[in-house]
Protein backbone atom coordinates (compact mmCIF):
# COMPACT_ATOMS: atom_id res chain seq x y z
CA UNK A 1 0.00 0.00 0.00
CA UNK A 2 1.56 3.21 -1.30
CA UNK A 3 -0.39 5.86 0.73
CA UNK A 4 0.40 6.67 4.35
CA UNK A 5 -1.42 4.38 6.74
CA UNK A 6 -4.02 6.70 8.28
CA UNK A 7 -5.66 8.11 5.13
CA UNK A 8 -6.85 4.82 3.56
CA UNK A 9 -8.05 3.57 6.93
CA UNK A 10 -10.11 6.71 7.55
CA UNK A 11 -11.71 6.54 4.10
CA UNK A 12 -12.41 2.83 4.48
CA UNK A 13 -14.01 3.57 7.85
CA UNK A 14 -16.24 6.12 6.10
CA UNK A 15 -17.23 3.55 3.46
CA UNK A 16 -18.17 1.05 6.15
CA UNK A 17 -20.10 3.61 8.19
CA UNK A 18 -22.01 5.03 5.20
CA UNK A 19 -22.87 1.52 4.01
CA UNK A 20 -24.09 0.65 7.49
CA UNK A 21 -26.22 3.79 7.55
CA UNK A 22 -27.81 2.90 4.22
CA UNK A 23 -28.58 -0.57 5.55
CA UNK A 24 -30.34 1.05 8.51
CA UNK A 25 -32.53 3.06 6.15
CA UNK A 26 -33.29 0.02 4.03
CA UNK A 27 -34.18 -2.06 7.10
CA UNK A 28 -36.29 0.66 8.67
CA UNK A 29 -38.29 1.26 5.48
CA UNK A 30 -38.25 -1.94 3.42
CA UNK A 31 -39.46 -1.49 -0.16
CA UNK A 32 -40.55 -5.12 -0.67
CA UNK A 33 -42.33 -7.68 1.44
CA UNK A 34 -39.44 -10.11 1.08
CA UNK A 35 -36.72 -7.61 1.92
CA UNK A 36 -34.17 -9.36 4.22
CA UNK A 37 -34.72 -6.98 7.13
CA UNK A 38 -32.83 -9.06 9.70
CA UNK A 39 -29.82 -9.34 7.42
CA UNK A 40 -29.91 -5.61 6.79
CA UNK A 41 -29.85 -4.92 10.53
CA UNK A 42 -26.89 -7.28 10.90
CA UNK A 43 -25.07 -5.61 8.01
CA UNK A 44 -25.91 -2.21 9.49
CA UNK A 45 -24.31 -3.22 12.79
CA UNK A 46 -21.25 -4.62 11.02
CA UNK A 47 -20.93 -1.54 8.84
CA UNK A 48 -21.31 1.06 11.55
CA UNK A 49 -19.37 -0.94 14.16
CA UNK A 50 -16.64 -1.79 11.66
CA UNK A 51 -16.43 1.82 10.56
CA UNK A 52 -15.99 3.00 14.14
CA UNK A 53 -13.37 0.33 14.86
CA UNK A 54 -11.37 1.10 11.70
CA UNK A 55 -11.60 4.82 12.41
CA UNK A 56 -10.33 4.43 15.97
CA UNK A 57 -7.46 2.20 14.84
CA UNK A 58 -6.70 4.20 11.69
CA UNK A 59 -3.20 5.22 12.66
CA UNK A 60 -2.22 1.71 13.75
CA UNK A 61 -3.78 -0.54 11.11
CA UNK A 62 -1.36 -2.73 9.19
CA UNK A 63 -1.58 -3.15 5.44
CA UNK A 64 -2.90 -6.71 5.79
CA UNK A 65 -5.74 -5.44 7.98
CA UNK A 66 -6.78 -2.90 5.32
CA UNK A 67 -6.70 -5.61 2.65
CA UNK A 68 -8.74 -7.94 4.86
CA UNK A 69 -11.34 -5.24 5.53
CA UNK A 70 -11.76 -4.62 1.78
CA UNK A 71 -12.22 -8.35 1.12
CA UNK A 72 -14.74 -8.56 3.98
CA UNK A 73 -16.70 -5.67 2.48
CA UNK A 74 -16.83 -7.56 -0.81
CA UNK A 75 -18.10 -10.67 0.95
CA UNK A 76 -20.85 -8.65 2.68
CA UNK A 77 -21.95 -7.12 -0.63
CA UNK A 78 -22.04 -10.61 -2.15
CA UNK A 79 -24.23 -11.87 0.74
CA UNK A 80 -26.59 -8.94 0.24
CA UNK A 81 -26.76 -9.74 -3.50
CA UNK A 82 -27.63 -13.35 -2.66
CA UNK A 83 -30.41 -12.41 -0.24
CA UNK A 84 -31.87 -9.46 -2.16
CA UNK A 85 -35.59 -9.69 -2.87
CA UNK A 86 -35.57 -8.04 -6.29
CA UNK A 87 -33.32 -7.88 -9.34
CA UNK A 88 -33.42 -4.09 -9.07
CA UNK A 89 -32.03 -4.32 -5.57
CA UNK A 90 -29.15 -6.47 -6.77
CA UNK A 91 -28.21 -4.17 -9.64
CA UNK A 92 -28.66 -1.25 -7.25
CA UNK A 93 -25.59 -2.47 -5.35
CA UNK A 94 -23.40 -1.32 -8.26
CA UNK A 95 -22.37 1.93 -6.48
CA UNK A 96 -21.06 -0.09 -3.53
CA UNK A 97 -19.04 -2.31 -5.88
CA UNK A 98 -17.68 0.72 -7.73
CA UNK A 99 -16.73 2.43 -4.46
CA UNK A 100 -14.79 -0.62 -3.26
CA UNK A 101 -13.11 -0.99 -6.64
CA UNK A 102 -12.06 2.66 -6.73
CA UNK A 103 -10.76 2.45 -3.17
CA UNK A 104 -8.58 -0.55 -4.01
CA UNK A 105 -7.37 1.05 -7.24
CA UNK A 106 -6.40 4.28 -5.51
CA UNK A 107 -4.64 2.97 -2.43
CA UNK A 108 -3.16 -0.37 -3.51
CA UNK A 109 -0.47 -1.28 -5.98
CA UNK A 110 -2.09 -1.67 -9.42
CA UNK A 111 -1.44 -5.43 -9.62
CA UNK A 112 -2.88 -6.00 -6.15
CA UNK A 113 -5.82 -3.71 -6.91
CA UNK A 114 -6.67 -5.78 -9.97
CA UNK A 115 -6.76 -8.91 -7.83
CA UNK A 116 -9.08 -7.18 -5.35
CA UNK A 117 -11.40 -6.03 -8.13
CA UNK A 118 -11.43 -9.48 -9.74
CA UNK A 119 -12.28 -11.10 -6.38
CA UNK A 120 -14.97 -8.48 -5.76
CA UNK A 121 -16.57 -9.17 -9.14
CA UNK A 122 -16.42 -12.95 -8.64
CA UNK A 123 -17.99 -12.73 -5.17
CA UNK A 124 -20.74 -10.33 -6.23
CA UNK A 125 -21.49 -12.31 -9.38
CA UNK A 126 -21.74 -15.53 -7.37
CA UNK A 127 -24.17 -13.83 -5.02
CA UNK A 128 -26.23 -12.48 -7.94
CA UNK A 129 -26.36 -15.92 -9.61
CA UNK A 130 -27.40 -17.61 -6.35
CA UNK A 131 -30.13 -15.06 -5.69
CA UNK A 132 -33.79 -16.02 -6.16
CA UNK A 133 -34.70 -13.17 -8.54
CA UNK A 134 -33.19 -13.42 -12.00
CA UNK A 135 -30.80 -10.55 -12.68
CA UNK A 136 -30.91 -9.25 -16.29
CA UNK A 137 -27.67 -10.42 -17.88
CA UNK A 138 -27.10 -7.14 -19.73
CA UNK A 139 -27.62 -5.03 -16.61
CA UNK A 140 -25.22 -7.15 -14.58
CA UNK A 141 -22.66 -7.21 -17.40
CA UNK A 142 -22.77 -3.40 -17.49
CA UNK A 143 -22.22 -3.34 -13.73
CA UNK A 144 -19.22 -5.66 -13.94
CA UNK A 145 -17.68 -3.75 -16.86
CA UNK A 146 -18.21 -0.43 -15.07
CA UNK A 147 -16.51 -1.67 -11.91
CA UNK A 148 -13.55 -3.13 -13.82
CA UNK A 149 -13.11 -0.17 -16.19
CA UNK A 150 -13.39 2.56 -13.56
CA UNK A 151 -11.03 0.73 -11.22
CA UNK A 152 -8.47 0.24 -14.00
CA UNK A 153 -8.57 3.91 -15.00
CA UNK A 154 -8.27 5.04 -11.38
CA UNK A 155 -5.45 2.58 -10.72
CA UNK A 156 -3.42 3.75 -13.71
CA UNK A 157 -4.02 7.40 -12.83
CA UNK A 158 -3.05 6.84 -9.18
CA UNK A 159 0.13 5.04 -10.22
CA UNK A 160 1.09 7.89 -12.57
CA UNK A 161 0.45 10.49 -9.89
CA UNK A 162 2.44 8.57 -7.28
CA UNK A 163 5.36 8.22 -9.68
CA UNK A 164 5.26 11.91 -10.56
CA UNK A 165 5.02 12.92 -6.90
CA UNK A 166 8.00 10.78 -5.88
CA UNK A 167 10.35 11.32 -8.84
CA UNK A 168 12.71 14.11 -9.78
CA UNK A 169 11.48 15.09 -13.27
CA UNK A 170 14.95 15.78 -14.68
CA UNK A 171 16.93 12.75 -13.54
CA UNK A 172 14.23 10.19 -12.81
CA UNK A 173 15.62 9.37 -9.35
CA UNK A 174 13.67 9.86 -6.11
CA UNK A 175 12.96 13.46 -5.20
CA UNK A 176 13.86 14.81 -1.77
CA UNK A 177 10.48 14.17 -0.16
CA UNK A 178 10.21 10.59 -1.41
CA UNK A 179 13.83 9.82 -0.57
CA UNK A 180 13.50 11.12 2.99
CA UNK A 181 10.33 9.08 3.55
CA UNK A 182 11.94 5.83 2.36
CA UNK A 183 15.25 6.58 4.11
CA UNK A 184 13.37 7.15 7.37
CA UNK A 185 11.69 3.75 7.00
CA UNK A 186 15.08 2.14 6.34
CA UNK A 187 16.51 3.84 9.42
CA UNK A 188 13.64 2.59 11.59
CA UNK A 189 14.15 -0.93 10.24
CA UNK A 190 17.90 -0.80 10.91
CA UNK A 191 17.27 0.42 14.46
CA UNK A 192 14.84 -2.43 15.04
CA UNK A 193 17.00 -5.19 13.51
CA UNK A 194 20.46 -3.88 14.35
CA UNK A 195 21.71 -4.24 10.76
CA UNK A 196 24.14 -1.57 9.49
CA UNK A 197 22.86 1.32 7.41
CA UNK A 198 24.98 3.98 5.72
CA UNK A 199 24.22 7.25 3.99
CA UNK A 200 26.24 9.23 1.48
CA UNK A 201 25.92 12.80 0.28
CA UNK A 202 27.31 13.42 -3.22
CA UNK A 203 28.10 17.00 -4.22
CA UNK A 204 29.17 17.82 -7.79
CA UNK A 205 32.37 19.85 -7.99
CA UNK A 206 32.21 23.09 -10.01
CA UNK A 207 28.84 22.20 -11.52
CA UNK A 208 27.97 25.88 -11.85
CA UNK A 209 30.91 26.29 -14.24
CA UNK A 210 29.29 23.80 -16.61
CA UNK A 211 26.07 25.83 -16.69
CA UNK A 212 27.95 29.10 -17.11
CA UNK A 213 30.27 27.78 -19.79
CA UNK A 214 28.01 25.45 -21.79
CA UNK A 215 24.48 26.41 -20.80
CA UNK A 216 21.79 24.82 -18.67
CA UNK A 217 21.04 22.20 -21.31
CA UNK A 218 24.56 20.82 -20.91
CA UNK A 219 24.17 20.90 -17.11
CA UNK A 220 20.89 18.96 -17.32
CA UNK A 221 22.48 16.39 -19.66
CA UNK A 222 25.35 15.96 -17.21
CA UNK A 223 22.97 15.35 -14.29
CA UNK A 224 21.08 12.74 -16.29
CA UNK A 225 24.30 11.01 -17.35
CA UNK A 226 25.68 10.92 -13.81
CA UNK A 227 22.50 9.58 -12.21
CA UNK A 228 22.05 6.99 -14.96
CA UNK A 229 25.58 5.70 -14.36
CA UNK A 230 25.16 5.65 -10.60
CA UNK A 231 21.83 3.84 -10.85
CA UNK A 232 23.36 1.07 -12.95
CA UNK A 233 26.06 0.42 -10.34
CA UNK A 234 23.91 0.65 -7.22
CA UNK A 235 22.23 -2.43 -5.82
CA UNK A 236 18.48 -2.94 -6.06
CA UNK A 237 17.96 -2.13 -2.38
CA UNK A 238 20.00 1.10 -2.52
CA UNK A 239 18.10 4.36 -2.82
CA UNK A 240 19.44 7.30 -4.82
CA UNK A 241 17.75 10.67 -4.51
CA UNK A 242 18.24 14.25 -5.61
CA UNK A 243 18.57 16.46 -2.55
CA UNK A 244 19.26 19.81 -4.15
CA UNK A 245 20.39 21.35 -7.41
CA UNK A 246 23.71 19.52 -7.68
CA UNK A 247 23.56 17.48 -4.49
CA UNK A 248 22.47 13.84 -4.29
CA UNK A 249 21.98 11.38 -1.46
CA UNK A 250 22.26 7.61 -1.31
CA UNK A 251 20.79 5.29 1.31
CA UNK A 252 22.73 2.01 1.55
CA UNK A 253 20.86 -0.67 3.57
CA UNK A 254 22.79 -3.51 5.21
CA UNK A 255 26.03 -1.62 4.56
CA UNK A 256 28.71 -0.46 6.98
CA UNK A 257 31.28 2.30 6.51
CA UNK A 258 33.77 0.18 4.55
CA UNK A 259 31.07 -1.34 2.35
CA UNK A 260 29.71 2.11 1.58
CA UNK A 261 33.11 3.36 0.46
CA UNK A 262 33.55 0.33 -1.82
CA UNK A 263 30.20 1.04 -3.46
CA UNK A 264 31.09 4.71 -3.91
CA UNK A 265 34.37 3.75 -5.53
CA UNK A 266 32.36 1.85 -8.12
CA UNK A 267 30.21 4.91 -8.76
CA UNK A 268 33.33 6.95 -9.41
CA UNK A 269 34.13 4.85 -12.49
CA UNK A 270 30.83 5.65 -14.23
CA UNK A 271 31.72 9.21 -15.31
CA UNK A 272 34.78 11.42 -15.49
CA UNK A 273 33.10 14.43 -13.88
CA UNK A 274 34.42 15.01 -10.35
CA UNK A 275 32.26 14.98 -7.25
CA UNK A 276 32.85 15.00 -3.51
CA UNK A 277 31.21 12.62 -1.08
CA UNK A 278 30.55 12.41 2.63
CA UNK A 279 29.63 9.14 4.33
CA UNK A 280 28.07 8.34 7.69
CA UNK A 281 26.82 5.11 9.23
CA UNK A 282 23.73 5.22 11.40
CA UNK A 283 24.12 4.79 15.14
CA UNK A 284 21.57 3.56 17.65
CA UNK A 285 19.07 6.32 18.35
CA UNK A 286 20.02 8.38 15.28
CA UNK A 287 17.46 10.48 13.47
CA UNK A 288 17.76 10.96 9.72
CA UNK A 289 18.82 14.59 10.24
CA UNK A 290 21.54 13.52 12.66
CA UNK A 291 23.15 10.94 10.41
CA UNK A 292 22.92 13.22 7.38
CA UNK A 293 24.56 16.00 9.39
CA UNK A 294 27.54 13.71 10.01
CA UNK A 295 27.69 12.80 6.34
CA UNK A 296 27.57 16.49 5.45
CA UNK A 297 30.40 17.26 7.89
CA UNK A 298 32.46 14.46 6.32
CA UNK A 299 31.74 15.90 2.88
CA UNK A 300 32.99 19.38 3.74
CA UNK A 301 36.00 18.04 5.57
CA UNK A 302 37.00 16.34 2.32
CA UNK A 303 36.31 19.48 0.31
CA UNK A 304 38.59 21.49 2.59
CA UNK A 305 41.30 18.88 2.20
CA UNK A 306 40.99 18.94 -1.60
CA UNK A 307 39.83 15.32 -1.86
CA UNK A 308 37.00 14.38 -4.24
CA UNK A 309 35.42 11.06 -5.11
Amino acid sequence: MHAERRTPAVLLAALYAVSGGLCVLAAARPMHADTPVRLLWVLAAVGIGGGLAIGLLAGRMRSWAIHTAVVLAGVLVAVLCWQSATAVGIVGLAPALIALGLFAAHFFDLRVARLHVALLIVLASAGALAAVPDVPALAWAMTVVSVAALAEVQGRLARSLRTAAATDPLTGVANRRAWEAEATRNLARATRTGEPLSFAILDLDHFKDVNDREGHGAGDALLRALTAGWTRRLRQADLLGRYGGDEFVVCLPATGQQGAREILEQLETTHEFAWSVGVATARQGDTLDAVLARADADLYAKKRSGRTA
